[in-house]
């Protein structure tokens, strides 16, 4: 198996699904979330991915310092990019109505300094990282600036990740389709 393997879609595509079918006879797995939780929709959101993996796979939270969820496992999944970067997006904008370009740029570096340093740790024990991502530049041009810069860094650290994985998918409909 790769080293990199990005996996892109929509909401509600598969892709999650996907990704965890990779390692579908593998007990060693790392599952990397990076949700949350804010209210109930998002605990209930939690909880039926948490059902849908099996319940060996160790699970690391958060969204900085990824690199210590690597042990001496070998199979790792983060699910997923775009709500890290959220949740890096308003850490380092908390407060803030307009968004200007240096500090979209710091979050953009931000987060794919988080998932570099993560790949490095997981290449030092030969194993293999599976990235969930949305793809979110499919839809209407959001009508405010947040959203409309939110997409736009999603999109840039998608196609950085996208630049640094060995293989890519896209799913649609719960079909992957290999796109590198």
């Amino acid at each position: 198996m790769s080293n990199v393997i990005l996996v892109t879609g929509g909401a509600r595509s598969g892709k999650s699904s996907f990704a965890e079918s990779l390692y579908k006879d593998s007990s060693d797995v790392v599952y990397i979330a990076t949700s949350k939780i804010y209210d109930d929709e998002m605990k209930e959101r939690v909880e039926l991915h948490k059902s849908s993996r099996p319940r060996e796979w160790k699970t690391f939270e958060g969204n900085y310092e990824l690199y210590k969820a690597v042990t001496n496992s070998k199979k790792y999944i983060l699910d997923c990019l775009t709500i890290m970067t959220s949740n890096i997006m308003f850490d380092i904008t908390r407060g803030v109505d307009r968004i200007k370009r240096d500090k979209q740029k710091q979050v953009e570096d931000k987060v794919v300094a988080e998932i570099e340093s993560l790949i490095k740790s997981i290449k030092e024990v030969d194993g293999t990282l599976v990235i969930v991502t949305n793809e979110v530049g499919c839809s209407i041009v959001p009508e405010n600036h947040i959203a409309r810069v939110y997409r736009d860094i999603v999109g840039k650290i998608n196609q950085r990740v996208a630049a640094i994985s060995s293989d890519v998918y896209l799913v649609t409909c719960g079909i992957p389709l290999k796109v590198k």
